[in-house]
């Protein structure tokens, strides 16, 4: 028996406990098959939104597998920002993501030229061992119910056979290629960092040359500022007045 089906037993038995408690309390028949079917089409809703949940984990493989492998195709940036927006809202919804999509988020960030976002999902992918699969030990359910669909097209390719194939493809390139888009995303990243520093430091030189150049304008007065001397006529006749006054 399968975890699967070994869930379904443990609910249809939680649920037969559940009326025999109800009968034994004194619940009426119709309040008893009320709640029964309650308690299904909420387990029914649960069970859907859980399965389209680890499909839409799936389809973004394949997606993200598609735009990775095909390097041929020329894709527009809107089709990757989509693939990258659902790759994050699984994330956001799923408290315990598969180490595999961590990669195929910073893969397809290193192809938009996002190295920061590609350095911060590859760091935990190669340098956290909580991400590892083998650290796993307790899994939500999200991560179950994924899991257990991963073994059960493995164990029957023909069930889904482009999902069975867009995870082995992202597993074989997260083998060979994680680590050195890791290094080159750092090796951007400092490269970018250094140039910055040096276009700060050479428009700092700049300000201090400019400011160096117009202090001497700075010391002057304006040329406005300055009247011109009066007329030499004016002078003499000032001077020879005073004379005669003095006289």
């Amino acid at each position: 028996m399968n975890s699967g089906n070994k869930n379904l037993a443990r609910k249809a038995v939680a649920v037969v406990v559940m009326v025999t408690f109800l009968d034994l309390v004194g619940i009426s028949p119709v309040v008893m098959l009320f709640v029964t079917g309650v308690a299904f089409v909420v387990w029914f809703i649960g069970r859907r939104s859980g399965k389209r949940q680890v499909e839409e984990i799936f389809q973004f493989y394949m997606s993200a597998d598609a735009i990775l492998r095909d390097s041929d195709r020329r894709w527009y940036g809107f089709e990757v920002a989509e693939v990258i927006e659902d790759g994050e809202r699984i994330l956001e919804l799923m408290p315990d993501c598969p180490p595999l999509h961590y990669f195929a988020l910073g893969a397809l960030y290193y192809q938009v030229g996002n190295y920061e976002a590609t350095a911060e999902y590859l760091s935990r992918l190669l340098e956290d061992e909580r991400y590892d699969e083998r650290h796993r030990a307790a899994p939500s359910p999200q991560l179950r119910r994924y899991v257990g669909m991963l073994r059960t097209i493995e164990y029957e390719p023909s069930l889904a056979p482009q999902s069975l194939a867009a995870v082995r493809s992202l597993e074989r390139a997260r083998r060979k290629h994680a680590e050195h888009l890791l290094t080159e995303s750092r090796q951007f990243l400092n490269s970018a960092r250094t140039a910055g520093r040096a276009v700060v430091a050479e428009t700092s030189a700049a300000e201090v040359a400019s400011g160096l150049l117009a202090e001497p304008d700075r010391l002057s007065p304006p040329l406005s500022s300055v009247s011109p001397p009066p007329p030499i006529t004016e002078v003499l006749h000032d001077v020879y007045r005073d004379e005669k006054q003095s006289c």
